[in-house]
């Protein structure tokens, strides 16, 4: 399907280097969130995590992550507020993915090879594809997202003797999350050329920073989820 298709014609420079600097950001933050997480448990952070109430966890979390987000991705470029939200944005991601470290090295690293693989095969699809091809999916995206995210928190609202229901909220988080997550990657990919286009017309100007945090967050969410799912079949073959 992805091999038969049509595609654009090749990126004009100035748009070439927007998403090549998109990239960029986008590799610096998966590693200062990888790094950070890591030393964060050497210290023992991932294991008072675990321990902390989880309504706790999940508020500082979001908190720390959405404020550093919004500062990252609304103050202008040159700001000197704007790299320090980005460094806080990875941070609040690095603290939360840090209890992961608890599980198998190789199941991380499988995950993590094959997020990066799904990843890059669906940023070039998106970059090479027809020209706002999967623009038109942000709204379905949107419900999307919103009904895997209220089923990622069904653990903590349902009673523990709901098994049916429990079962199928996991794999909706689980396999749904990681379909909606991959088409916003193809969605993400297209806008930020949009965006390049806009740039190289001098409507706006760029920012390559904030356009990353969008694809860096779909790789999280899909890292997590391939973690899960290769952790689940692990514990078959025991």
């Amino acid at each position: 399907m992805f091999l038969n298709r049509e595609t654009r014609d090749s990126l004009h420079p100035v748009e070439a280097e927007y998403l090549h600097k998109t990239f960029m950001y986008l590799a610096g933050g998966l590693t200062l969130t990888a790094g950070a997480a890591i030393g964060l448990h050497r210290y023992g952070v991932s294991q008072r995590v675990m321990m902390a109430n989880p309504w706790l966890v999940l508020g500082v979390g979001l908190v720390a992550s959405i404020g550093g987000m919004i500062g990252a991705t609304s103050l202008p470029n040159g700001h000197p507020l704007k790299v320090p939200s980005w460094l806080l944005f990875n941070a609040s991601q690095a603290a939360v993915l840090s209890p992961l470290l608890f599980l198998n090295p190789a199941v991380l690293s499988r995950a993590a090879l094959y997020t990066a693989g799904l990843v890059g095969s669906l940023c070039y699809v998106g970059a090479t594809a027809k020209e706002d091809k999967y623009l038109w999916m942000g709204g379905p995206l949107l419900a999307g997202v919103t009904i895997v995210a209220l089923s990622s928190l069904a653990p903590m609202l349902l009673p523990r003797t709901a098994f049916r229901a429990l079962a199928a909220t996991e794999a909706l988080s689980l396999y749904g999350g990681l379909a909606v997550f991959g088409a916003f990657v193809l969605y993400d990919t297209q806008r930020i050329l949009k965006h390049a286009q806009m740039v190289r017309a001098g409507y706006m100007a760029g920012d390559p920073l904030a356009e990353s945090i969008s694809l860096e967050l779909d790789f999280i969410n899909i890292f997590v989820r391939m973690v899960q799912i290769l952790g689940m079949q692990q514990n078959r073959r025991k």
